[in-house]
């Protein structure tokens, strides 16, 4: 940074300052001194002169109000800018708040204890609290409405300081004995602080200031110190927090009276005065460290003693109260930025995020990218790439290939100009310096400098464009070793020396050489690529910045103090003594200079900012001075361009192209002067005695805007335009003077000009080709319309095609769809169709193609993406592909389309392809997805294997019976289908051959095979009329109709295979016993008692049972059972009704069409579906 004095104020009276205070966001400056002086003013920037913007635009006063109401010396004085009021205080402990009503302050509040003086006031920083200390240790935390929180009395104390955390949760007092206390918001005492920078100090001393910056603008920096606490010794300490018992300490060796933080943070200004040992009076300096501890600047003031300081709320100034004068100094901060390739790249921070964010800013096209990074150290920039140095992201792994840094602390990451990063270099060593040319990047820290060749390839061919994206995707490290691949030297260097007693303070490059820079003057020349040292120079001061021109002859030094000179790196100078040297100091010597820049193509041309005067040199003779105080981006044909990054990083988010602008040197505004004002022939001569490619190139443009061809090729030779000089001479082919003028008012880009000229010469198709090459379709579409002859067709297509081109780039689809149908252009119109989601429309297309068409494959898959099965069948047939509409089928799960479409186009595979997803599922344990499988595709059989499989396990685990009886029902009737399957298809293969009785044998047959091999497939209905009966002896039990329940449950005795046998008897002992059948009952005790499966326990509880029921009753009838007359007389062959268990008697019955199971009629009348399979009657 570099700091100057620029302005000063009187104060009416010679009345001497206390205090002052600059309102951040406002802009009032509030002072106050002896005698109850209290002034509120304001500098506000003159908008006549609209050219001259930021710090270089006069300033004046715009308010300069004095407050009355203070009778003694005002001492204090804090702003509110949250609420715009003011709060002052005097010697005598008189407090007012004042508050801003139309353009003037008045007070609103006043308060006096009229015990103790006041000697410090802390607004909070939302600005709701302010809380005040007293002399004798009172303290009181008030409102911003003027309502007191609480007050406390700190007995035995007396106060001098106070301040507030960011988060308002903590208070810090200073004592006038040095300590500090700290407090809870409440007043509570916690602790007192550790006061590192008093260690080993003895005598008395007190607190010159306690400033705590909110982070209100972000921080430069994680965990960055913003606690700074500074004593009337000059010694100070900064700190993250109030417990930080690691601070960095600063001794200032000065006797400090303010200190204060600028807007975001990052520089600490402490101001106080130095005893000198040639002059007999103090000095008066200001002192700027940042929140590191590393010192910037040292600024000198006049007067006999400084009294405070204040930061402006951008940070660009800081007002000084010395005697009765205030003194305003500008700030030209150091920052983080960069030109390259048309872009502006800038740093800052943000209260939300802990990173820097870094903005790609293209100036031409008013566009920006944005990009957040950790801990950023510095931003450089050459050509069209830029190197961002930053700390190494301890959390993120480096790259494999960067094996010789293993560990490695900072990394320096090569971005182009949109900010995308191209090539990361690992380092060790932290990168104070940084510079590049277009091959290296130097990076330095005091006590080494690193070399690293990077290079990377300006034009691809499609074939390299696409090997790159791959291996963008197979990983970075692929993509680094095709950057370098062009290197046949090691790319990186790394120059360390032995002792650091003389630390590197500057550096800069070129292609041929780099200049290191010594604190101790000395200036050491390596060559480049090799770097090998060449030769060493003395320099008379301690350079903080080096620059060297275009050619590499001249190095330009800015010391520390802002002093230019100019060495000559190549002069042969003989000293007193008769060696002769290489290398000499120039005369020229510039003060105050801040930035400078060297033109890009002449090596005696520079541009140099001086205050806030931009100077351009010319064979070190200077032009007159520019009103600016912009940054130097540019200096390349006689145009200087500077950005004005104090106005852009006001509102970082929204740069304004205002902020860009661009000078013209004297040699250009004279000759662009001379060839208006004098005519051609004239100024050719002033262009011939101050040559430059672009005076030449002007002299040129205005030779061809008279169509003096000669002197213009003549110009253009001289420039070296080749493109130029081949314009001419198609110009002189021309014979038609207008026509000449047209194309040279298209050469000077006025293409609506030269449109009309063509037109006027009826040359349409002239017209037509101009918008062609401008790529402006829209107006060639409608020249091509107004033309009075049939226009060309294919050209018509070809402007509807790239208007279609034009809406689709920007996703307008609907409007691109418009177009491409009148363009014809059906690739194009399906992708539209596509983004819209217009499958009717995608549809319609597929079914205007005619068959074979090369869309139709895309166009299918455009449908398979979205699972439209049935249209993307269609497309892939009517393209001849049937493998891929049954692959589709099979994608979606359409596997009954796949079986048919494999079956018609005689594809094998589709069964095998059917197994393989089938065990897939299985083996995720998918079975109800498996069953459903192979039913989609016909596959019955397989089906009810697995859903027999899913009913046995059920029943094992003896879930609840109806859900057992549901799955076997499921099995039964995918088993009929695939019985009705196997009948149609023997029906299909006899057709016509034979009848339909051998048709049936040959399916009866079939049948038979299946039967042989799976149990289920004999009587698939057996399970479920197990669970049937079972289910519904229980309901009838429950019902009352306890004879029915035993004819039901004497069913059951066969199913011994399917429900467990102790379920079956116990239900029949005991639907037996409720009937008081005790002869059915003892028979199913007897076979209870005799089953296996039973544990001996159990065995005894039914023996004891049986016990005690046949003690009572006798185990024989009473009655004879009419089942049991019936079981016996006709051996159980006559049908059994569903709905009730009984057996059907009667000749006539109803049977079921599914199951083929009966029942008796008048249960067939009063019911609506089967009882077993649950189909409709």
């Amino acid at each position: 940074m570099f700091i100057y004095l620029c302005k000063k104020i009187a104060i009416p009276g010679n009345v001497r300052l206390r205090c002052i205070s600059w309102n951040k966001d406002q802009g009032f400056i509030a002072c106050g001194g002896e005698d109850g002086l209290l002034k509120v003013l304001k500098l506000e920037t003159q908008t006549d002169e609209a050219k001259i913007k930021g710090l270089a635009a006069p300033s004046n006063l715009s308010v300069n109000q004095t407050l009355e109401g203070h009778s003694g010396s005002v001492q204090v004085v804090t702003w509110n800018e949250q609420y715009q009021k003011l709060t002052t205080s005097d010697q005598n402990g008189l407090i007012i708040v004042w508050m801003l009503y139309k353009g003037a302050w008045y007070e609103e509040m006043i308060n006096n204890r009229n015990k103790s003086v006041v000697r410090s006031m802390s607004w909070n920083a939302d600005g709701k609290k302010i809380c005040i200390v007293y002399e004798d240790g009172a303290v009181i935390v008030g409102s911003v409405d003027g309502n007191r929180i609480w007050g406390k009395d700190l007995k035995g104390t007396h106060l001098c300081h106070v301040a507030w955390s960011s988060d308002s949760k903590v208070l810090l007092f200073g004592m006038s004995n040095g300590e500090i206390h700290i407090y809870d918001n409440q007043g509570n005492f916690i602790v007192k602080m550790k006061l590192s920078c008093l260690v080993n100090l003895t005598g008395a001393f007190s607190i010159a200031g306690i400033h705590w910056y909110h982070g209100t603008e972000g921080y430069i920096e994680p965990d960055c110190p913003c606690l700074a606490v500074c004593y009337d010794n000059g010694r100070c300490q900064i700190m993250r927090d109030e417990n930080d018992h690691n601070p960095v300490l600063i001794d200032t060796g000065m006797n400090v009276v303010c200190i204060q933080w600028n807007h975001c943070g990052s520089v600490l200004a402490v101001a106080g005065s130095l005893k000198t040992t040639s002059q007999d009076k103090d000095v008066n300096i200001v002192q700027f460290y940042t929140p590191f501890g590393e010192h910037l600047r040292t600024l000198k003031v006049p007067g006999k003693q400084i009294s405070a300081l204040s930061w402006e709320g951008s940070g660009l100034k800081v007002a000084l109260a010395v005697d009765s004068y205030i003194y305003f100094a500008n700030i030209r901060p150091d920052y983080k930025w960069g030109y390259c390739s048309n872009t502006v790249v800038y740093a800052y921070t943000r209260p939300d995020r802990p990173e820097y964010c870094v903005v790609f800013w293209d100036t031409k096209n008013n566009e920006k990218y944005v990009k957040y990074v950790k801990s950023l150290i510095s931003i450089t920039t050459y050509g069209d790439f830029c190197v961002l140095a930053t700390k190494a992201d301890e959390n993120q792994p480096q790259e494999e290939h960067e094996t010789e840094s293993i560990g490695a602390t900072y990394v320096l990451v090569l971005c182009n100009s949109i900010g995308t990063p191209l090539d990361p270099k690992y380092i060790d060593m932290g990168p104070l310096f940084v510079t590049m040319t277009k091959t290296h990047v130097i990076a330095a820290s005091k006590e080494a400098f690193y070399v690293w060749q990077y290079r990377v390839a300006k034009k691809l061919t499609a074939m390299e464009f696409n090997q790159v994206a791959r291996t963008r995707k197979e990983g970075r490290e692929r993509f680094v070793f095709w950057l370098c691949r062009f290197s046949s030297f090691p790319s990186v260097s790394l120059i360390k020396f032995q002792g650091t007693r003389d630390p590197i303070c500057a550096i800069t490059a070129s292609d041929k050489m780099l200049l290191v820079g010594r604190e101790s003057g000395t200036l050491q020349r390596y060559s480049l690529p090799n770097v090998g040292i060449v030769q060493k120079f003395t320099l008379n001061c301690h350079a903080y910045q080096l620059s060297l021109n275009c050619n590499s002859s001249r190095v330009a030094v800015i010391d520390l103090s802002g002093v230019l000179t100019f060495f000559d790196l190549d002069t042969q100078v003989v000293t007193s003594t008769g060696e002769q040297m290489v290398g000499e100091q120039l005369k020229l010597e510039r003060k105050d200079v801040w930035d400078m820049k060297w033109a890009k193509d002449n090596p005696d041309l520079f541009a140099m900012m001086e205050k806030t005067r931009m100077y351009v040199f010319r064979n070190l003779d200077p032009e007159e001075p520019i009103q600016t105080s912009g940054y130097i981006c540019n200096f390349e044909d006689l145009e200087i361009k500077s950005v004005l990054l104090d106005e852009i990083l006001k509102n970082p988010e929204h740069p304004n192209k205002d902020y860009i602008i661009n000078f013209e040197i004297r040699s250009l505004r004279d000759s662009r002067a001379l060839i208006e004002k004098v005519g051609i022939e004239e100024s050719s001569q002033f262009i011939e005695d101050n040559p430059h490619p672009r005076l030449w190139r002007l002299l040129a443009e205005a030779a061809l805007q008279k169509l003096d061809l000669q002197t213009a090729e003549q110009a253009f030779v001289r420039c070296r335009d080749y493109q130029g000089i081949k314009f001419v001479k198609r110009l002189g082919n021309l014979q038609s003077e207008s026509m000449k003028q047209a194309e040279v008012a298209a050469y000077f880009s006025r293409f609506e000009e030269a449109e009309r000229m063509y037109l006027d010469m009826d040359r349409r198709d002239l017209a037509i080709g101009l918008r062609i090459k401008l790529g402006d379709w829209f107006r060639v579409l409608q020249l091509l319309k107004t033309g009075s002859g049939d226009s060309d067709d294919a050209l018509l297509e070809q402007a509807h095609n790239a208007i279609g081109d034009y809406f689709a780039d920007r996703q307008k689809w609907l409007n691109a769809v418009q177009y491409y149908v009148q363009g014809r252009n059906q690739e194009r119109l399906a992708e539209c169709y596509y983004m819209l989601e217009d499958y009717q429309g995608l549809e319609n297309l597929a079914n205007s193609l005619p068959e074979n068409n090369k869309l139709l494959p895309d166009i299918a898959y455009m449908f398979v993406r979205v699972g439209m099965c049935e249209q993307a069948v269609s497309a892939f047939l009517k393209c001849n592909q049937p493998k891929d509409a049954v692959d589709t089928c099979v994608h979606l799960n359409q596997w009954d389309k796949a079986v048919e479409l494999a079956k018609n186009h005689n594809m094998k595979e589709i069964g095998s392809l059917l197994a393989r997803y089938a065990s897939h599922l299985l083996e995720k344990n998918k079975i109800f997805d498996a069953i459903e499988l192979y039913r989609k595709a016909n596959y019955f059989f397989e089906a009810a294997k697995l859903m027999f499989k899913i009913a046995d396990e059920e029943s094992k685990k003896r879930t609840k019976p109806l859900r057992v009886k549901k799955l076997y029902v499921l099995s039964a009737l995918l088993i009929e289908q695939c019985h009705e399957q196997i009948q149609n298809a023997q029906r299909g293969k006899v057709k016509g051959k034979s009848s339909e009785a051998a048709s049936a044998l040959a399916g009866l047959l079939e049948e038979d095979v299946l039967s042989s091999t799976n149990r289920f497939a004999d009587n698939a209905w057996r399970g479920a009329e197990a669970y049937h009966f079972f289910i519904l002896a229980q309901r009838q039990l429950y019902k009352g109709s306890v004879q029915a329940a035993l004819k039901t449950a004497l069913h059951l005795r066969d199913y011994e295979d399917i429900i467990p046998a102790v379920e079956i008897y116990s239900l029949l002992a005991l639907c037996a016993c409720a009937n008081r059948a005790f002869d059915i009952c003892s028979k199913a005790f007897v076979k209870l008692e005799t089953l296996e499966t039973l544990r001996p326990e159990q065995r005894q509880q039914y023996e004891d049972l049986a016990l005690e029921i046949f003690t009572r009753h006798s185990p024989k009838s009473n009655k004879k059972s009419d089942l049991d007359d019936m079981l016996d007389s006709i051996d159980g062959k006559l049908p059994v009704c569903v709905a009730t268990g009984d057996l059907i008697l009667e000749q006539r019955f109803w049977m079921c069409s599914v199951c083929k199971h009966c029942m008796k009629p008048k249960e067939a009348s009063s019911r609506s579906f089967c009882p077993l399979c649950h189909s409709t009657i």
